[in-house]
């Protein structure tokens, strides 16, 4: 694993090696150095207000001052429950500075999830807001002592919200201003870049969530490596550059690659609690200039009725993480914007730097680029962890760096299980070219075994993507008595459109794939489940079928 020997040296531009060193530290030195160098420029603009970094400093520093005035002491964890606000920027910096751990919780999770994070994570204080129910249901978590305080902070005193809900009452209930007057001006701990700050729940084998350890090294390197690839391809403008931001901040992707680099290096967040494509539209023509998504959001930019007489030119950079965009939507998005959708890949358990396609080679969009600056990345075998496999080949994609995660919270056995001569075993099958180029052809526990094949979803649904009336197509594995299993669709149409047969797509799709790779059954949908960070999930739709052939096997 040396990196000066990585085959994709070639492809970086001049200046920029894959051996950089990553510049380490703690998180919220990055708040501090804005404010020193673009103290009066916007960092945040929220429901028409803006707020400069010398002011988020302010804030950061105070909400620090009383985490620590409330005896939270060095390693305890602090929950955030919180959407798209500036609550979260505010508590996450504050929290971390005063040498706390950070747990996200996220506003979509069920009780049984949230209940199981709270108690993994041994959390007891959550910062919230009363956007809807969140305050109300946050409160509730006290009488069932799991909790023992609930800070709220009043939505409507960042501007007037039709989200805005009940402020609740009651004993463990705190307004966020009153958490603030017990500021103190304390000393706050020493922060090195090796202690833990943030617990990032992902999925786990249980079926409940695990937490990836996240230190200030982590973060702060993920950053480090953003930073030398977008500096090298001359994509970033420090303290100039306006950035959307729908991306939820309680999502890694966000947290880290978004609002974290941003901040970093003096651009404006125009951020939004919600996505809705018609606002992110009319953002883009008053003069947003980068625009990071998940391949949801650019389908809904696209299937805007008015969308191909839409001004797209203040956009410099588009991209696209998370998971696969469809290419029939990423071609769409160029004719209109004259921008390639560039993008790339990482994992909540790498902070998430991974890879990304450089700006110059767009021949390889629909692969996931080549590695980050001081990240190595192989393939090896499915078979033994430990084989590294040849370029073209495929098996199970590998990634070593200071922005991995040294494990999981409580789970030693799944630690030791995700990891192979010190890299970190990433789920994903996939290979590399000679270039060192990486595709993904699939989640290693999405894949289909069907009749003695591996057949993948993904490949499927790019095929299905070409469709003209298909918008959302999910393809996932279903037990077939003749092959073991076999691939089922379920697909959104276009508004407009008539119907959809199964004979019609297979038709469609002979001569696209292979005959063991065409869907054998097909389902319609209205609408297609989401995670909370809006990409498109197959784990309810696993569930439904499981329950539906449980049903079948039973009567």
């Amino acid at each position: 694993m040396n990196l000066a020997d990585a085959p994709w040296k070639a492809v970086y531009p001049a200046g920029l090696t894959p051996d950089t060193e990553l510049d380490a530290y703690p998180v919220h030195e990055i708040v501090d150095r804005a404010a020193a160098e673009w103290g009066d420029k916007t960092a945040f603009s929220f429901r028409g207000r803006n707020t400069s970094y010398a002011d988020l400093k302010r804030q950061v520093d105070r909400c620090a001052e009383a985490f620590a005035a409330a005896g939270l002491k060095k390693g305890e964890r602090v929950a955030l429950y919180l959407p798209n606000t500036l609550y979260h920027p505010v508590t996450f910096f504050g929290a971390v500075k005063a040498g706390l751990t950070v747990v996200h919780l996220s506003p979509l999770d069920g009780d049984l999830v949230l209940r199981h994070k709270l108690t993994d994570s041994g959390a007891r204080v959550i910062v919230t807001t009363n956007i809807g129910e969140m305050a109300t249901r946050a409160a509730g978590l006290i009488g069932d002592g799991v909790i023992d305080t609930v800070i709220v902070g009043d939505d409507a005193a960042l501007g007037v919200s039709e989200l805005t809900g009940p402020m609740p009452s009651g004993k463990g209930v705190v307004a966020f201003d009153d958490f603030l007057a017990g500021a103190s001006g304390l000393r706050l701990p020493e922060v090195s870049p090796d202690d833990l700050a943030l617990l990032q729940y992902t999925g786990g084998t249980t079926g409940l969530p695990k937490g990836a350890m996240l230190t200030h090294r982590n973060l702060s390197t993920s950053v480090s490596a953003y930073d030398r690839w977008f500096d090298g391809f001359d994509l970033t403008h420090p303290g100039e550059d306006r950035v959307l931001l729908f991306l939820p901040l309680f999502h890694i992707y966000a947290l880290s690659a978004v609002m974290l680099r941003a901040l970093n290096n003096g651009l404006e967040l125009i951020m939004h609690t919600r996505f809705d494509a018609e606002t992110a539209l009319a953002d883009i023509e008053n003069g947003a200039t980068s625009f990071p998504a998940v391949p949801t959001m650019w389908i809904a930019i696209a299937a805007v009725p008015d969308f191909e007489k839409r001004d797209l030119s203040s956009l410099r950079y588009c991209a696209s993480g998370g998971a696969p965009l469809p290419v029939e939507i990423a071609r769409k998005i160029k004719k209109r914007s004259g921008h390639d959708v560039l993008g790339g890949w990482g994992m909540t358990e790498t902070s998430p730097a991974g890879t990304n396609i450089p700006i110059t080679r767009p021949d390889m969009v629909g692969t996931i680029g080549i590695p980050l600056p001081g990240i190595w990345m192989d393939v090896v075998s499915l078979d033994d962890p430990t084989r590294v496999l040849p370029a073209g080949e495929t098996g199970e994609l590998r990634i070593v760096g200071p922005n991995v995660t040294k494990g999981y919270w409580n789970r030693p056995d799944e630690t030791k299980a995700s990891f192979s001569d010190g890299g970190l075993l990433t789920g994903d099958i996939g290979h590399m070219n000679d270039e060192g180029f990486f595709t993904i052809v699939d989640r290693k526990k999405d894949m289909i075994l069907c009749g003695g094949y591996n057949v993948y979803p993904q490949l499927i649904e790019q095929a299905i993507y070409e469709h003209p009336d298909v918008e959302e197509v999910l393809v996932i594995g279903i037990a077939d008595d003749y092959r073991g299993e076999a691939a089922k669709a379920f697909i959104k149409l276009r508004r407009g459109t008539g119907t959809l047969s199964l004979d019609a797509l297979r038709a469609f799709l002979k001569g696209r794939l292979g005959p063991h790779e065409i869907p054998t059954a097909l389902e319609l949908r209205d609408a297609l489940p989401r995670t909370p960070v809006g990409k498109l999930s197959k784990l309810e739709l696993k569930q439904e079928e499981a329950e539906r052939r449980q049903a079948a096997l039973a009567s």
